[in-house]
């Protein structure tokens, strides 16, 4: 999704949101995420700045004082960013990849079944469509966000085909987007 972007060629425009439409972003993530409740107010704090990022493809990016938190696309689920995750690392599911994929990934590829279902791999359990956070053998913090396009117990029975679509990596243009 954000594999060729840039700034300068993809962004239309950014506007201030008003309150009320901060007020139903910020219960639109809530209502998605109930793991943030605790830390909502850090993430919206009652006096920033919201912005939306308008770009191309449909696809929108919520700027929280000059933060970027979330995107989403076609007025679809609201995805936290991996700056986002990097902060609260428990906000989404987690997939575990092993150490042979990490370079595949921050290439922007899906990830396949394989490096999700071998020894170095952990696979949590996660349904379709289900917004999940890629994690690598012996790293820290995430290095991708996908969608689930197989359940997990597909995964262990098929182990072949692409098992989650890659969204956001390390390093891909939304990323390096600086405001």
């Amino acid at each position: 999704m954000f594999k060729k972007f840039s700034k300068s060629e993809n962004v239309k425009g950014a506007t201030l949101l008003k309150s009320s439409v901060q007020r139903s972003i910020r219960s639109k993530v809530l209502e998605l995420y109930p793991v943030i409740e605790q830390h909502i107010d850090c993430i919206f704090p009652k006096k920033c700045s919201l912005s939306l990022i308008k770009c191309d493809d449909k696809i929108s990016i919520v700027s929280v004082d000059e933060n970027l938190f979330f995107f989403c696309q076609h007025d679809g689920a609201f995805i936290p960013t991996l700056r986002l995750i990097h902060k609260y690392p428990n906000l989404l599911k987690r997939q575990q990849v092993d150490r042979g994929a990490i370079r595949f990934i921050l290439s922007g590829a899906n990830i396949m079944c394989p490096g999700l279902t071998s020894s170095g791999a952990c696979l949590s359990d996660a349904q379709v469509g289900d917004i999940v956070s890629i994690y690598a053998e012996g790293k820290e913090h995430a290095l991708a966000v996908g969608i689930m396009l197989m359940p997990t117990l597909e995964i262990k029975a098929k182990n072949k085909g692409v098992a989650v679509e890659t969204l956001h990596y390390l390093n891909d243009g939304l990323w390096r987007f600086n405001l």
